[in-house]
């Protein structure tokens, strides 16, 4: 059996692999083939297209990075004709991956979603998309399933991948990094144009508390370290360490975190943060008048509740983030790893991975 797979970022990448990984063991003898990053490639996938460059947020960003990312739909779309495939599974990742499924509907090439898209916070309209192209969806929030059987879709809870992959590091041996003093970590995210945006900012507010901790900034794997060196010019006393974010996270007392899924990872290493986003100014106020949920934060969205402070836009400021630091070092510290210890139980237990396989393996032999 042929299985194409899609995924556009560095998440995603992982998240496929991992449910490759227990796909392999359910089914070795399935080809894979399509658009992912190394980890994928890992898993035995012919990678016809890197994700690299491709992975931009912001209606701004993403108007630069048309022309590219229409191309590669295309050379996307010739691929399936050509290589014939039985299924294809999609990988968040939605303005690309639902036209890919619109594209697969009209040639009859049955459709598997991971990791559902979040419409439930804005373009709630993209429910018709999937309920047209989409033939099954397999979700990983709770509250998710109510949200897509309510719109009538085939869903499946699999439970939170994070959960196996924080743990897993977690036990192994010598998963920590040494420093002198406790750790204030900073997670600046993984697109140029964020870092850009935001870093010297949370580096200002980060320098006073250099007496205190040893600032550690979490480069990604994605950048090159030349990237990072102008940020670091005049703050001779940080840190900067690449392609070990979870190392660093396994080690900070606390943390400044760009908003994504590294809220969440935080969260799941117990370490106390704020969280930052600083965008493109006309993506922000598109954003700010179709988005229709109370948080961007998925450690809020999953607590519904304020558990860590959000600093939006005009908001991330060196004051305001040196104020919300000051809180997460001091009297709220407490109360926000209470919160991480109810934030696991509803995110349920591990395995996620291995359901996501299982679920469809299931469903490829229903085909």
């Amino acid at each position: 059996m042929k299985l194409y797979v899609i995924a556009g970022e560095s998440s995603g990448d992982m998240h496929t692999a991992n449910l490759l990984a227990e796909l392999n063991l359910l089914n070795p003898i399935i080809e894979t083939r399509g658009m992912g990053g190394n980890l994928m490639q890992k898993q035995g996938v012919h990678l016809i297209q890197h994700y690299n460059g491709l992975n931009v947020v912001g209606l701004a960003e993403v108007i630069k990075k048309l022309p590219t990312l229409l191309k590669v739909i295309r050379k996307i779309k010739q691929d399936i004709i050509a290589w014939k495939p039985d299924a294809i599974l999609l990988t968040d990742y939605p303005a690309f991956n639902l036209r890919i499924a619109k594209f697969c509907k009209k040639i009859n090439l049955p459709v598997y979603y991971y990791i559902s898209p979040q419409i439930w916070a804005w373009k709630e309209n993209r429910i018709c998309d999937i309920r047209k192209y989409v033939n099954h969806m397999a979700v990983i929030l709770p509250f998710e399933p109510a949200f897509y059987k309510k719109h009538g879709i085939e869903v499946t809870f699999v439970g939170h991948p994070l959960i196996d992959i924080v743990n897993r590091f977690r036990n192994q041996e010598n998963t920590k990094l040494t420093f002198s003093k406790p750790i204030l970590a900073i997670l600046p995210g993984s697109r140029r144009h964020e870092v850009k945006a935001m870093l010297p900012t949370m580096l200002q507010a980060a320098n006073h508390f250099k007496d205190e901790f040893d600032i550690v900034i979490g480069g990604a794997p994605s950048l090159p370290t030349s990237f990072y060196t102008p940020f670091l010019i005049n703050h001779p006393h940080v840190h900067w360490v690449q392609n070990q974010t979870y190392a660093l996270l396994n080690s900070a007392y606390a943390a400044i975190v760009t908003s994504g899924t590294a809220t969440l990872e935080t969260a799941l290493f117990n370490v106390p943060q704020l969280v930052c986003y600083k965008g493109n100014r006309l993506s922000y106020e598109v954003a700010r008048r179709l988005i229709k949920i109370k948080y961007i934060s998925l450690v809020n969205l999953i607590l519904d509740k304020p558990c860590v402070d959000e600093l939006i836009q005009n908001q991330m400021n060196e004051q305001q983030i040196q104020q919300s630091l000051q809180g997460i070092l001091n009297q709220r510290r407490e109360e926000m790893l209470n919160d991480y210890k109810h934030l696991k139980h509803i995110l349920g237990i591990s395995g996620a991975s291995m359901r996501a396989a299982s679920s469809l393996h299931d469903w490829m032999n229903l085909l």
